[in-house]
């Protein structure tokens, strides 16, 4: 039954990743694809022939027939007991419709380049490193016009992103979507391998400048602007402050006076042994709630700010390139020194949560003797100062990076005029 099972996924897989929807809509309006532009039946090519609406249509279905085999399979996979290793179905699925794509049986085995179709079906099995690689290729795009080293760096993106952040890669639960990564990512790079000689020699197409292009830019930019500086000054002079304000002042609170949800251990309610410690001692546990309730956020807000940089800083060297005007270099490098900040301040995020734990852990060794050991305060005391040190670092690194995308707001108010007219369509392989 298993290796039925397996068979068919496989089979039936392949058959939906070979359909050859950019050759069938290009035929469709008396056209083969084949045989204009580059020869290519992706959407990029369908989209410069037939114009940009067909070359949606064409990424959407490419993208669909990669997710819906992994997603059907997946869905199956849970809701059976096969004597199959974990994600071995979905993976079985998504490499069928991936090949599919590239080989087509159709069209005696001459597909795509297969980054629509891969992008579907690791969406499936991997939504954030996806989220993270798109994101990847829509400011390479924007900053280069370049599709071919958009995809071929989305590539990369999304294994490193893999092997990088994933805590155990290549244990029994993570190898087969490991190996996936790297296999999409290989074929990508090999079908691309004229478009990488291309970029190398300098003579590779780019997307045409249109007004409509330079409009999203700046749509684009005017948007991630104000969700960025929105998002830091929120989350860091609001959120923040208000939470660690209003759990001190609850956890200030005499026992007696305290709502039950929030009951407190004994060993807080003594005097502070040193004046670094908050007076009352009690105070401490409003502190922790307050650190507690923060942890989880800090990782959307650092995502957040990662992805608005990425897309602000694209769009800005693109303008530094194509215009001559000073504002445009100065906002290119404002943005590249915030997105700098952004990586440094991320690290420092993951310095401050270790130095944490061991300012936690000395103090409640030090509260659990009563009175406190003098070595117990010390250490208590040594670890709280080393925290503070790193936690005033990581303040001062996003008050700088919101200083900096203050400005660059600043600098919203002078974009580059929009193209007068479109320039001539290019060809791209």
């Amino acid at each position: 039954m298993t290796a039925l099972v397996l068979v068919l996924t496989l089979l039936l897989s392949y058959l939906v990743g070979a359909v050859p929807f950019g050759y069938l809509i290009a035929r469709s309006r008396g056209i083969d694809i084949r045989k204009q532009g580059s020869g290519n039946i992706g959407a990029t090519n369908v989209g410069r022939v037939l114009g940009r609406p067909f070359g949606i249509l064409v990424f959407v279905l490419d993208f669909a027939k990669g997710a819906v085999p992994a997603l059907l399979a997946k869905e199956w996979a849970a809701a059976q007991t096969l004597a199959l290793p974990a994600d071995c179905l979905p993976v079985t699925a998504a490499v069928a419709a991936f090949l599919g794509h590239l080989y087509p049986i159709y069209l005696r085995f001459r597909g795509g380049k297969g980054v629509a179709t891969a992008a579907g079906a690791v969406s499936v099995l991997l939504p954030e490193a996806t989220l993270v690689a798109l994101l990847v290729w829509l400011a390479v795009v924007l900053a280069s016009r370049y599709v071919s080293l958009a995809s071929l760096v989305a590539a990369v993106v999304l294994c490193g992103f893999r092997l990088a952040l994933t805590p155990q890669p290549w244990s029994a639960e993570q190898r087969i979507r490991t190996l996936f990564c790297l296999l999409a990512a290989g074929f990508i790079v090999l079908r691309h391998r004229a478009n990488l000689g291309r970029l190398l020699r300098g003579d590779e197409n780019r997307l045409a400048e249109t007004p409509a292009l330079e409009h999203f830019r700046k749509v684009l930019h005017a948007w991630v602007l104000g969700l960025w500086f929105g998002s830091g000054v929120f989350f860091s002079f609001v959120v923040g402050w208000n939470l660690f304000t209003t759990f001190e002042r609850v956890a200030a609170q005499a026992p007696a006076e305290r709502e039950v949800w929030f009951p407190m251990w004994n060993a807080y309610d003594g005097p502070s042994p040193d004046p670094i410690f908050p007076e009352p001692l009690r105070k401490e546990q409003g502190v922790r709630a307050a650190g507690v309730a923060l942890e989880p956020l800090f990782h959307g807000y650092f995502g957040i700010q990662a992805a608005c940089a990425a897309l602000a800083t694209a769009t800005a060297l693109a303008w530094c390139r194509a215009a001559a005007e000073r504002i445009h270099t100065v906002r290119a490098g404002v943005l590249l020194t915030a997105l700098a900040t952004v990586a440094l301040g991320w690290w420092l995020m993951g310095v401050v949560e270790d130095l944490r734990e061991q300012r936690n852990s000395a103090f409640d060794a030090m509260v659990r003797h009563s009175p406190p050991r003098d070595d117990a305060i010390r250490t208590a005391v040594e670890a709280r100062q080393e925290f503070a040190r790193w936690h005033l670092y990581s303040l001062g690194v996003n008050t700088v990076t919101v200083l900096l995308v203050t400005v660059a707001m600043a600098q919203a108010a002078y974009l580059p005029r929009s193209p007068d007219a479109a320039s001539p369509p290019s060809s791209q392989g």
